[in-house]
């Protein structure tokens, strides 16, 4: 009879860790666009020109204006590509934007500037942190939930416009 038991409750821990995954599958249309309007706080996946899961998000500390140099807490605006997944990140899941690109490179220098990098899609922190609006370093946050979703329906490889 014990030993039932805990072959029971083994079961049903497994069946819910399954569960809990931070890990989601999606076998929906293809994200061929993610659209940020920084101004709005909406960020829209789409499919062509249907919004397949729209969402609203916090920016950086300093969430007006595009993005110029390391530390300045702005998000980029512009034209990029989503370039790596990062399942382990300290903000639950991420997915990597490419900036700085070659224009963003070059616009430092010519300031003399950094121009910084790690500007990522992401989740909550996994540590407590009290946070208000527009707390990120320059990023886009959404809730944890919200990231499962977009981590699993966007592919490393697709377009992001960051607009005001």
């Amino acid at each position: 009879m014990k030993r039932r038991v805990l072959l029971l409750s083994a079961a049903a821990t497994l069946i819910l860790s399954a569960c809990a995954s931070k890990f989601k599958r999606y076998n929906g249309p293809k994200v061929t666009r993610v659209i940020v309007y920084k101004g709005q706080r909406k960020m829209h996946l789409m499919h062509f020109g249907e919004a397949l899961r729209s969402y609203e998000f916090d920016l950086g500390f300093a969430p007006y204006g595009h993005k110029g140099e390391e530390g300045d807490g702005r998000t980029p605006e512009g034209e990029y590509i989503i370039n790596r997944r990062n399942p382990n990140s300290k903000f639950h899941l991420s997915i990597g934007i490419n900036y700085p690109n070659a224009n963003d490179i070059a616009n430092a220098k010519a300031a003399g500037v950094k121009p910084g990098g790690d500007i990522f899609i992401h989740g909550q922190p996994n540590a407590f942190v009290p946070k208000g609006a527009d707390w990120t370093a320059g990023c886009i946050a959404v809730t944890n939930k919200e990231m499962e979703r977009v981590y699993a329906m966007v592919d490393n490889g697709t377009p992001i416009s960051i607009y005001p």
